[in-house]
């Protein structure tokens, strides 16, 4: 080539040492704490750990939570979605805002402001408590909304992303077709977008079973009814610490399923 080798498009050069310390330091610091928990596991006891009562009621209750929280959040998330993406309205910005401010709010205060809008003596909860004597806090329902509305975000963000993604021509087709709005959405949108709220919904399933801020303050801590496997961890950090870290891998296997079943969304190069 005139003028000397200007190296292949694509190829592979020499990464700059000041950028590659930086970057191994940062992989030994995500990666160390992970290793360190497989390291001191109990794997002798492992197996006794796991199958006491205690771990299969908080196990059983995260999952039946984490479940329901997610099914919440397809039902009422998808819509909004939905009205964020291919709706104008004045005030959508503030309201997408509004929507992912659980992503960024510390979870202890989202479960404070679920005790003020939904508590016996909330904003809501005082007339659900007089009216049709629903007490919602330190319930396993208390669960399901706390786990929902931390979880829920993750899911609208990553529905509205495929929606704006989606050629809504189809939609357009559909409904000079004669279909309506709701059954273009239906037959149409919905089939477009499923990927996308797969996607969504493990996130949101991920998040909700690993909820612990706002999970405590709004429902409790109470074993067989509100105790979830963060909250296990927790109470197990300050007694045995063994089946803390038991608890703890248990928490790591699911998390690396989730990683497993989004690799074809996040993991290819």
């Amino acid at each position: 080539m005139p003028g000397g080798r200007r190296g292949v498009p694509g190829g592979r050069r020499g990464v700059p040492l000041p950028l590659l310390l930086p970057g191994v330091l940062a992989l030994a610091f995500l990666l160390l704490p992970l290793l360190a928990l497989l390291v001191r596991a109990p794997w002798r006891s492992l197996p006794d750990q796991l199958t006491s009562a205690e771990v299969w009621q908080a196990l059983q209750l995260s999952l039946v939570s984490a479940t329901a929280a997610t099914a919440v959040s397809l039902v009422l998330g998808v819509p909004l979605a939905w009205l964020l993406a291919r709706t104008d309205f004045p005030g959508r910005g503030l309201v997408r805002a509004l929507v992912t401010l659980p992503l960024v709010l510390p979870p202890v205060v989202g479960g404070v402001a679920l005790l003020l809008a939904l508590g016996r003596n909330g904003v809501i909860g005082r007339w659900l408590d007089a009216w049709f004597g629903i007490t919602l806090p330190f319930t396993t329902t208390g669960v399901v909304i706390a786990e929902a509305f931390v979880a829920m975000p993750f899911l609208v963000i990553s529905v509205e992303g495929t929606l704006r993604a989606a050629d809504p021509r189809y939609e357009e087709a559909a409904t000079t077709l004669g279909a309506s709005r709701f059954t273009a959405f239906r037959r149409v949108t919905l089939p477009l977008i499923a990927p996308g709220i797969a996607a969504g919904a493990v996130l949101a399933w991920a998040r909700a079973l690993g909820e612990f801020g706002a999970t405590i303050t709004f429902a409790g801590n109470f074993p067989g009814r509100t105790q979830t496997m963060p909250l296990a961890v927790y109470l197990a950090l300050q007694n045995d610490p063994e089946a803390a870290i038991s608890l703890s891998l248990v928490l790591l296997a699911v998390s690396i399923a989730v990683l497993a079943g989004l690799r074809d969304r996040w993991m290819t190069t």
